[in-house]
């Protein structure tokens, strides 16, 4: 007997019952981020992977070891996108759209390729949010702001906000050369993966996870001391702004991203609740971006949030899908089977929000009911040839104690209305 196909490993089919949470969380999202003015934009899947590799950078652990890279037919090498934030900023410069201040959201699937894990998969799904064209921190404090709402409208809590300041290219350039210094004399106690970025990309083993290159990370030169001015005052704004708003935070000067091209505000959003895997949403801030993939110089800032590390939030909260139907609508006879489509449109049509399921395959009475109760469905509608020749449909309760009724179309489509 042939093997069953199976889904790709760290990669998975969102079912049925799940997917009410999903609609909640991406019709939130949705919701919010109108009422801040941002304006959806959808990118393609697969991109040239000279576009992540001048983005996020080609030491970074993504492009060395986590996309998923192939030729075309033309020889052309591509890659499934392993975040938003490079296509939509390619998007931008390719179709003019950074003549003026932008706010633009997206969401969809991306790609890794890693050990799957609790809430790391190699197909995971994020909202992302850019701002273009802005350099003040009040943009800054918007993003995390938004965020912030987000969360209260879904009724999550415990999270914790982190934020740090990478500062600018020229002061990141003075605190790298004193990191190094610090680090290189630590070498012989660093994993394999911070000495390899030692050189490289030293920012990253700030973020190392393993715990004697923490010890040393611990006692390393302060970025925070290397900052400008002007870098300074940004940042105590927005640490103001938080304040003011009554946002609790933490500056973590040890908090760097994992892409090479932030500089400037970077935060995350974490929670306790998921394990290893407790950044629920980072982002910050990328000016220099725009005008490395080709555009002309633009401030930028962004976050992106993944939504199965929200999902599974929702679901240790307590928060359930609710019942996927309204009405279950079973029709015994033929003059009544011909009968229910027909019914079950002017239905519709009388109560646009109805979730109406309609039997079909025939079947007894009692089957019928059967798979009405286990359609999660509230009511049962029931058209029979005696109810059809007297102009009435029997409404019976299944989730709750309530008096079995037969009711006119009329008075059936007033009572299918009623919130409740």
């Amino acid at each position: 007997m042939s093997k069953h196909l199976q889904a790709i490993r760290g990669m998975h089919d969102i079912l049925p019952e799940r997917i009410a949470l999903w609609h909640c969380v991406e019709d939130t999202a949705r919701q919010v981020l109108a009422g801040y003015g941002y304006a959806e934009i959808r990118t393609p899947l697969v991109e040239v992977t000279d576009l992540f590799k001048r983005s996020i950078g080609e030491v970074t652990d993504i492009v060395e070891k986590e996309m998923y890279s192939f030729d075309d037919r033309n020889g052309d090498s591509l890659s499934l996108r392993p975040e938003g934030t490079a296509s939509c900023v390619r998007a931008a410069i390719e179709h003019g759209l950074l003549v003026q201040p932008q706010r633009l959201w997206y969401r969809g699937p991306m790609f890794r390729y890693e050990r799957p894990q609790r809430g790391r998969y190699r197909q995971f799904h994020q909202i992302g949010v850019e701002a273009f064209g802005l350099a003040g921190p009040d943009i800054d404090l918007e993003l995390i702001l938004l965020t912030a709402r987000l969360w209260r409208l879904l009724g999550l809590s415990g999270f914790r906000l982190e934020i740090n300041s990478l500062g600018d290219a020229d002061e990141r350039l003075a605190y790298r050369e004193q990191l190094i210094a610090y680090l290189a004399s630590h070498a012989d106690q660093l994993d394999a993966d911070s000495l390899k970025r030692l050189h490289t990309n030293p920012l990253r083993v700030l973020d190392s996870k393993h715990p004697q290159t923490q010890q040393i990370v611990a006692g390393a030169p302060s970025l925070m001391d290397h900052l400008g001015e002007e870098t300074r005052t940004h940042f105590e704004r927005i640490c103001r702004g938080l304040d003011d708003a009554g946002v609790a935070y933490r500056v973590n000067p040890r908090l760097v991203r994992g892409l090479d091209y932030y500089n400037r505000t970077v935060f995350e959003w974490i929670t306790d609740d998921l394990g290893a895997q407790g950044t629920v949403c980072a982002g910050g801030r990328y000016d220099g971006l725009v005008e490395q993939l080709g555009g002309r110089s633009t401030p930028a800032v962004g976050f992106a949030m993944g939504l199965e590390r929200l999902i599974e939030l929702l679901e240790l909260a307590g928060h359930t899908s609710e019942p996927p139907l309204d009405a279950y609508l079973v029709a015994v006879g033929e003059p009544a089977q011909a009968a229910a489509p027909l019914l079950a449109e002017r239905l519709r049509d009388a109560v646009p929000a109805l979730r109406l399921l309609t039997h079909s395959g025939g079947g007894s009475f009692k089957s019928q009911f059967k798979r009405a109760d286990k359609s999660g469905a509230r009511y049962a509608l029931v058209l029979g040839e005696t109810e059809l020749e007297r102009g009435v449909i029997g409404v019976k309760h299944l989730r709750e104690e309530g008096e079995q009724r037969e009711l006119g179309f009329d008075e059936l489509a007033a009572f299918l209305r009623m919130p409740g």
